[in-house]
Order: structure tokens, then C-alpha cells, then sequence
């Protein structure tokens, strides 16, 4: 290991299962989950594009985020099955570049585009006819590239630095990606400085907007009992309740895990709640949104009748 370490600028990943049956089932389950994340959130972007009835801005915003959920799994999964599985745990030194590049962008703007579709519904139940103002196409737009540009910014920020620290320790991450927090352990310098950028970070990018769409959803909550229509009550309820149950599972263990303080934080736990982040929620989105939304399982069944009708 020494003489590997002296000889090489790359890394190992340690990964996150042991290498033998109840980690290759456990990696089974991963891959496995992987393929229904891609399945799901490739179903959602082209269901939204071929039906007509979802080309809102509510349904716009929900393509950019399956978008962004494949591009957010296969940031991770590949590379650790492949590794797991051919039993190598090196990755290049510019490969944990990019995976960390696109793993973080991913994660602020999915953060930030959580944020404009708890504002979508906002409007559109408490400011029901400044809807078409306040939700405009070109607004719809500007949120969708805003959060894109901000993500990729705070994400270069983050990855050059980790990139340009001197690491004279093991190069063995204890994580199943390049995550720059844990890269951090293997340096030579004292970075408090950049803890302190992760906190800022995440509080810019995760926490303050989680606030903020607990606070709207507060008042969306209110507005939703107060409706006279109980068929408009529940439709709304359940959009709502729906997009609380999402950012919950995304919001909660990312900033458990990067709030806390280095002293208090382990490289177990941090990959366990990795999983969730990264993982999971990828994949229960598109079946929260399509089991939970009448309007998609609409679309689901008009584009099944479509496709029934054509095959005859």
C-alpha cells in the first residue's frame, strides 16, 4: 500500500460493502435499484415530453429533476459496482475530479430546483391568478438555467480546491466516491478554511432553502384548508404532501451530514446516509411523483392506450 501510495497521484475507494456474499447480495440491491432509477426517471422525462396535458411549468420543472437524478445516480453507482464486482478500488486522480465535479453540481442544483417547485406551488395555490405572471415560461426558464449555473459554480469552487491540496497520507478514501469531505482527511495541511466553506455552502444551497420551503409549504398548508372546493383541497394536499415527502429525503440526511462538525462525524455513517442522498431518493422520486399524481397516471395510461392502438 505505502509503495502504491508513493508511486501514484491516483485514489482508492474503499467503498461501502465487504467483499464477500452478504456484500455481493447488498451490491445486488444497488444495481438493481440503480436500473429502477433509471427506468423510472427516463419514463418520467419522456411521459412529460409525448403528453401534451403535462407542458406546464409544474411538470417542466419535475423533467429537470429526473434529468437530474440520472445524472446524479450514474455519478456514483457505476463506478462502485464496477470496482465492487472486478474487485479493483483505484480511480484515477482527474476521474475523482469529474465524479466529484458532476456529484456536487447535481446536488446544489437539485437543491435549488427543489426550491423553485415548492415556489410553483406557491403561486399557484395562494396566488392562483398571478400564476401565469409569476410562472411564465421564460420564468420557468430562468429557474431551470439559474439553478444549473449556480450548481456548476459552487461545484468547480469545491472540486479545484480539493484537486489542489497537497496529500502526503494514504490515498485510501473511506467512502464509496469521491466525496470531498472525507478526501479532506487524507491532506496534509489544515483546512478549516474550506470546513468552513462547506458550511457556508451548505447552508447557501441546502439548508436555507429547505427553511424556505418549509416556511411556504406552511403557508400552502393554510391556504389548502381554508379551500372551498373539497376536491381542489385534496388534489392540492396531496401535491403538496408529496413534494414535502421528496425534499425530506433529500434535504435531511445532506444536511445532517455536512453540517455537522468533523469531531462528530464518522466514515460509516457518513456513507450509510450517503445512500439515501444519492441512492435512493433518485429512485423513489419518479415513484413518489407518478403514484401520488393523478395527472401522470393519466398520461401513463393515455400514452399506454396510445401505444396499445399503434401496435394493432
Amino acid at each position: 500500500m505505502e509503495k502504491w501510495n508513493q508511486t501514484s497521484n491516483d485514489f482508492i475507494l474503499l467503498g461501502l460493502f465487504p467483499q464477500n456474499q452478504t456484500g455481493l447480495l447488498l451490491m445486488t440491491l444497488i444495481i438493481l435499484i440503480f436500473f429502477l432509477a433509471l427506468v423510472g426517471n427516463s419514463a418520467m422525462i419522456n411521459l412529460i415530453r409525448l403528453d401534451p396535458r403535462l407542458h406546464t411549468p409544474m411538470y417542466f420543472l419535475l423533467s429537470q429533476l429526473s434529468l437530474m437524478d440520472l445524472m446524479y445516480i450514474s455519478s456514483t453507482v457505476p463506478k462502485m459496482a464496477f470496482n465492487f464486482l472486478s474487485g479493483e478500488k483505484g480511480i484515477s486522480f482527474l476521474g475523482c475530479g469529474v465524479q466529484s465535479f458532476f456529484f456536487l453540481t447535481m446536488a446544489g442544483s437539485e437543491g435549488l430546483l427543489l426550491t423553485s417547485m415548492a415556489y410553483d406551488r406557491y403561486v399557484a395555490i395562494c396566488h392562483p391568478l398571478h400564476y401565469p405572471i409569476r410562472m411564465s415560461k421564460r420564468m420557468c426558464v430562468h429557474m431551470i438555467i439559474g439553478s444549473w449555473i449556480l450548481g456548476s459554480i459552487n461545484s468547480l469552487a469545491h472540486t479545484a480546491y480539493a484537486l489542489h491540496i497537497p496529500y502526503c497520507q494514504s490515498r485510501a478514501i473511506d467512502h464509496f466516491f469521491c466525496d470531498v469531505p472525507a478526501m479532506l482527511l487524507l491532506a496534509c495541511m489544515d483546512t478549516w478554511v474550506y470546513e468552513y466553506m462547506v458550511f457556508v455552502s451548505t447552508s447557501l444551497f441546502l439548508l436555507l432553502p429547505f427553511l424556505g420551503i418549509t416556511a411556504s409549504y406552511g403557508r400552502v398548508l393554510f391556504a389548502v384548508y381554508h379551500m372551498r372546493s373539497k376536491e381542489g383541497r385534496k388534489k392540492a394536499f396531496t401535491t403538496c404532501s408529496t413534494h414535502l415527502t421528496v425534499v425530506t429525503f433529500y434535504y435531511a440526511p445532506f444536511v445532517y451530514t455536512y453540517l455537522r462538525p468533523r469531531k462528530l462525524r464518522s466514515p460509516s455513517e457518513d456513507k450509510i446516509l450517503a445512500v439515501f442522498y444519492t441512492i435512493v431518493t433518485p429512485m423513489l422520486n419518479p415513484i413518489i411523483y407518478s403514484l401520488r399524481n393523478k395527472e401522470v397516471l393519466g398520461a401513463m395510461k393515455r400514452l399506454s392506450q396510445r401505444v396499445c392502438w399503434f401496435s394493432m
